[in-house]
């Protein structure tokens, strides 16, 4: 019966601290707890950013701490561009590399979003060039009012 108390606040602080999407199984055996994590899950999310004659499209893979995708903008009277997203998921903000082509020119720059409220906001910053990339000079001095913020839609 002494066992049995120091286990079960032991699995309420586990199940209590837990505030994540992941999947958690508690087994208990007389005195040890083991803890099973699923992470295996990939999961897609799709955004739109539309206003006025803008556009842009984000199709996203959430794969545990890393994300992938397409992104394509449309902005009115910018040239159109178009590619891919890998990066990192930090927090509530991700941090990736955008290869896109652009007037048949193939560039490749970081961009960082802003997860808030269920939408994405782009931030916008100082940038310089390093090893043929756009990168920003200082990511925690980056811009995210009055930006391009991405909407969650439906994946197509």
């Amino acid at each position: 019966m002494k066992n049995i108390i120091p286990v079960l606040a032991v699995a309420s602080a586990l199940l209590a601290s837990c505030q994540s999407n992941t999947t958690k199984t508690i087994t208990s055996t007389d005195s040890t707890i083991t803890t099973a994590v699923d992470t295996s899950k990939n999961s897609e999310q799709c955004f739109e950013y539309v206003k006025n004659k803008d556009t842009a499209t984000l199709k996203l893979m959430n794969n545990n701490s890393t994300v992938s995708g397409d992104l394509a903008y449309n902005l009115y009277e910018k040239d159109k561009n178009n590619g891919t997203v890998d990066g990192i998921v930090k927090g509530d903000t991700i941090i990736a590399n955008y290869t896109f082509q652009s007037e048949g020119k193939a560039s490749v720059r970081q961009v960082v979003w802003l997860r808030k409220d269920g939408k994405l906001i782009e931030g916008f910053g100082e940038s310089e060039e390093v090893d043929g990339k756009m990168k920003f000079k200082n990511i925690n001095q980056l811009k995210f009012e009055n930006s391009i913020e991405f909407n969650p839609v439906d994946c197509k």
